[in-house]
């Protein structure tokens, strides 16, 4: 039983779960949302919260105990410079976790855990364009007849195929197996 067992110890030791923990909060505070498990984000919702907490009072004192969470120069300054002041007037819940359903490779549960104050931001931040990649299949081609028929001309395999196509080999037909239970 876990009786009294404030934290969850993400089945690491302190070392690497302090380091995770502090490498994660940097990239929150970057980075204003990130995808991770469930687990991970309600730790690492108890781990930023009162950094944040910290950081509306800019003082030296408070700018080097939040150093030493989350040891990243940029972070620190990004959190007293542009969280900080937006988030002056708010009395707690910084953060939210939304579920994102489960990773393919072990169906682990996952979240995105952002900063409430920069949802927006965040959302409004320009998507990547996807590069539509070719597949590996024949398919219909896009365009014009004459385009699909300039493209092979040019291509390196015209000159090395033949001209004439030979016509595809007929399919043969198999009649479906009895069953022997008759």
């Amino acid at each position: 039983m876990r009786h009294n067992r404030a934290i969850n110890h993400l089945g690491r030791q302190s070392g690497h779960r302090k380091a995770m923990l502090a490498n994660m909060a940097s990239s929150l505070v970057l980075n204003k949302q990130i995808e991770t498990t469930v687990a991970k984000a309600k730790a690492l919702r108890m781990y930023v919260e009162p950094l944040i907490t910290k950081s509306k009072e800019d003082t030296t004192h408070s700018r080097r105990v939040v150093f030493s969470y989350l040891k990243q120069k940029e972070a620190v300054s990004e959190l007293f410079r542009v969280i900080a002041p937006k988030i002056a007037e708010r009395p707690g819940g910084y953060t939210r976790i939304v579920r994102t359903g489960f990773r393919v490779g072990d169906a682990a549960d996952m979240a995105i855990i952002q900063l409430v104050d920069f949802s927006e931001a965040a959302a409004a931040a320009p998507e990547k364009e996807t590069k539509r990649t070719s597949t590996r299949r024949g398919g219909k081609k896009s365009g014009s007849p004459e385009d699909g028929k300039s493209r092979k001309a040019n291509s390196p395999k015209a000159a090395n195929e033949s001209v004439t196509k030979a016509a595809p080999a007929p399919r043969k037909v198999v009649a479906p197996r009895k069953s022997g239970n008759n």
